[in-house]
Parts: structure tokens; C-alpha cells; sequence
């Protein structure tokens, strides 16, 4: 069993913070803070399986109870739901709470499949419930099994349904009804008869689903995935940071390619989007590279047929034209849209162009549309 994570610097100074330790490490928050901000900025990190920061805490898992001492009383509190105080003492990893989480992950074990089915990213959601295992030493088959949850049998092109790894954490149905407010899974049945479900008849295609992939990135099992990606080994992959190119809204990806080669996308957290995506950015937003009908070298139309051309042909030739309207229809007949997709320096220039060498001011930003 691991001891607790090593500390490391307890983060920027905080005006009016709330100052307590952690573990011996003493750190200010602002107010208002979770025990959980605070034990995270101090360096330390507890398991919470059932919180996702967006839709706030929810308390179920029990997994972050730390120990909390104030004014000489010690009590045990979820560190998701419960707020720190001045002069807080808490202890995140004392042996009583490690053997409390190792008979919780143990109890979570008997419900789900072998731990060899979970997939191992070090760099995704998914892995957290393994990680969890691995750190807290839990044993499968030291609680009695249980009657296994039945993988949904979706047709949907999108996201594997794979239940029999699901833990009950309800964190895909929060994000869906709380944060993407789709409302297209919910809970049915109770205990260990309950089960996810969506509406209607079990098919995500069916329901309300819009497919932006946030249960899939929320699931800390891997019960949900991308089927785009099933069977990839997240250890031989790269993941570069960049942004959806569908739409002026500028989401914030990870392109993930295996041997050089575009195989699926995931939301960038860090992007002021928080990992949003629509079912573009989520599922399609790099498949165009590889198609055929990419154009890949400009065509110029001749004789009504599209015949490949230099570079120097084609702006020669969109050059003639443009000087041929203006000539005869005037600068105003020309009209320029800009791209919220470029970078600022880039929209100056076709503003220029259009002001300058067209000499007209019809220009707009397709952001506006």
C-alpha cells in the first residue's frame, strides 16, 4: 500500500486566505474553499470518484473522507463537500483511512469486471478507478462477486456502453443532465439492479443524446469510451493541443495520433472551453485529413473540367478576375469574409487587402453568422 503523495509548494499567496495544514503543510485558500482545494493545493490528492469539479460535489463515493481537526475535536468528513477552516488540521492518509478506501475500492471490485479490463492512460479519466486500485493495493475477489452489469448493446457510431466496468458513480449522468443539460441517461432500478439507461429503448440515437462526448470523458472506469479509439494503447499515442476547426466558437482539443497518424480527438480541460465539445469537435473534427476529397493542390476550371494548377497560376489567375470586376462593376461589388478561425494578425491583413487593394469596405467576420 502507498504511503501518501510527497507535498510540493503550497502555491501562490491568497489575499484574506483561510490558512490551515495539511498533512503538516500549512496552506491558504480563498473563502468558501473545500477541504479538497486545499489538500490539492497543499500536494496532496485523495480519490474521488464521484466528482467532477463542473457539476460540484456530490459526497456518494465517500473515497475523499480525510480526517479534520478543529479546536482539539477530530471528525471524519468528505473533503468534496466539507469547507475548510481557519486553523484546520487535516489528515489525508493516516492507516485507518487507507484501509477505509482499500474496503471501499474492494467492495467496488466485486461489482465490475477483472482489473485487467480497465484501461491503464495515465492521461485520461478513465483510469482513475485503476489508479485508485493499484495505490490502495485493493484485492479482487476479497469481497463475494456480484451479478455483473450487462454491457448496453448500442448501434450507436460514437461511444461504447461497456457496464459491466460501471461502479454506480452517477458521474455520466450528472454531467449530462447538470452540465450539457441534454438529459438523455438517467438512473433505473435500484442497488445493484440499477443500472444506466437512456431514453428510449437503451439507444443513445433514440434519446435526447447529442453526442458531446462528456460521459465519456467524465467515466472513471472506462464503462464509457470512444469507439473511435477502442483498441488503441493510450501508452503508444501523442496527444497535441490545438483547436476544433468547425466553428468560431475555438473549443480546445488534444489530437491524438499513434506512429505519426491522425487516430481521434479529446477535449483539451485546460482551454476556457473546460472540455466541451459538440459531436464535431468530439468525434469528427480530424477525420477530414484523411479523406479524398481533401483538396491538396489548387484546380483551375478550364474548358468546364477542374484541372490541377501551380500556385502561380492560380492567384494569377483569381488576381485577373478580381481586377476584372472591379474594372467593371466597381470595388463595392467585391465582398470579403474574414475567419474567426485565424489568428488576429491574419483577419488585419484581409482587412487591409480589402480596404487597400479592392478598395471597398465590405468586409465581415464569419463569427457574426
Amino acid at each position: 500500500m502507498t504511503t501518501a503523495p510527497a507535498p510540493h509548494s503550497a502555491g501562490s499567496p491568497v489575499a484574506n486566505p483561510i490558512n490551515l495544514t495539511v498533512n503538516g503543510v500549512g496552506v491558504g485558500v480563498p473563502a468558501n474553499s473545500r477541504v479538497l482545494d486545499a489538500l490539492r493545493k497543499a500536494g496532496f490528492d485523495v480519490p474521488t470518484l464521484c466528482y467532477d469539479e463542473r457539476v460540484g460535489p456530490k459526497g456518494t463515493c465517500r473515497m475523499c473522507l480525510v480526517e479534520v481537526e478543529v479546536d482539539g475535536r477530530i471528525e471524519t468528513v468528505a473533503s468534496c463537500t466539507s469547507f475548510a477552516a481557519e486553523d484546520q488540521k487535516v489528515e489525508t492518509h493516516s492507516e485507518e483511512l487507507k484501509d477505509y478506501r482499500k474496503t471501499l475500492l474492494e467492495m467496488l471490485l466485486s461489482e465490475t469486471s477483472a482489473p485487467k479490463k480497465f484501461p491503464e492512460s495515465d492521461d485520461t479519466a478513465h483510469s482513475e478507478f485503476y489508479r485508485a486500485v493499484q495505490e490502495y493495493d485493493a484485492k479482487p475477489g476479497a469481497v463475494p462477486l456480484l451479478e455483473r452489469r450487462a454491457p448496453a448493446p448500442d448501434p450507436n457510431p460514437f461511444i461504447q456502453r461497456d457496464y459491466d466496468l460501471c461502479i454506480a458513480c452517477y458521474r455520466c449522468t450528472n454531467i449530462c443532465n447538470e452540465w450539457e443539460q441534454a438529459g438523455a441517461i438517467t438512473v433505473d432500478g435500484r442497488g445493484q439492479d440499477s443500472k444506466i439507461f437512456s431514453f428510449f429503448n437503451n439507444n443513445l440515437l433514440d434519446s435526447p443524446c447529442t453526442f458531446c462526448g462528456q460521459c465519456i470523458n467524465t467515466c472513471p472506469t472506462g464503462a464509457l469510451t470512444d469507439r473511435k479509439l477502442a483498441g488503441v494503447d493510450p501508452h503508444e499515442t501523442e496527444q497535441t493541443k490545438t483547436v476544433c476547426p468547425y466553428c468560431g466558437v475555438g473549443c480546445g482539443i488534444e489530437l491524438v495520433t499513434l506512429d505519426g497518424e491522425l487516430v481521434g480527438t479529446k477535449p483539451d480541460f485546460s482551454a476556457p472551453s473546460r472540455g466541451s465539445l459538440c459531436v464535431k469537435g468530439q468525434f469528427a473534427s480530424w477525420e477530414f485529413v484523411k479523406s479524398e476529397q481533401r483538396l491538396k493542390y489548387p484546380l483551375v476550371r478550364r474548358n468546364g473540367i477542374l484541372e490541377r494548377a501551380t500556385w502561380d497560376e492560380a492567384l494569377d489567375l483569381v488576381a485577373a478576375n478580381f481586377k476584372k470586376i472591379v474594372d467593371e462593376d466597381g470595388p463595392d461589388s467585391i465582398v470579403c469574409w474574414a475567419s474567426a478561425r485565424v489568428v488576429t494578425e491574419a483577419n488585419y491583413l484581409l482587412q487591409k487587402f480589402a480596404r487597400v487593394a479592392i478598395g471597398t469596405n465590405n468586409i465581415d467576420n464569419c463569427s457574426r453568422t
